[in-house]
């Protein structure tokens, strides 16, 4: 199955111009460091770099309350403190959730834009 891949993509790059094939090099499949870089990249980087500020900062409260919570002998106060650990780490969940959908988003998009360029190289082929 792979070498099929492999033959599609040199074929693809045998039909494309210099600046094409570039083109579609980097649309290439990216590991995950690579597409935690690329949420720092274009329009929405303000927002990704402001949930990863939120993120650290609930994270060091979630600490906090898990410190308090094992100091603390009142029921009350053990209850005040483990409902503050579950809000945190719903809250926590929720950011990872929305950055790893904005990591799949990018992915798809990467694709889309890899078929657009194999449609326009295909309807180029059969026009001429």
């Amino acid at each position: 199955m792979k070498n099929e891949f492999e033959e599609i993509d040199a074929l693809i790059k045998e039909a494309l111009t210099e600046e094409e094939a570039k083109f579609y090099d980097n649309l290439d499949e990216q590991n995950v460091f690579e597409m935690l870089g690329g949420l720092f990249q274009g329009k929405n980087k303000w927002i990704i770099l402001l949930f990863n500020i939120v993120m650290v900062l609930v994270f060091g409260v979630l600490i906090y309350c898990v410190i308090q919570f094992f100091n603390t002998e009142l029921t009350n106060e053990l209850i005040k403190w483990s409902l503050a650990i579950v809000v945190c780490l719903l809250m926590v969940s929720m950011l990872k959730i929305f950055i790893w959908m904005q990591m799949d988003k990018n992915s798809i998009k990467r694709e889309i834009k890899r078929i657009e360029l194999q449609i326009s190289t295909l309807s180029s082929k059969l026009t001429n």
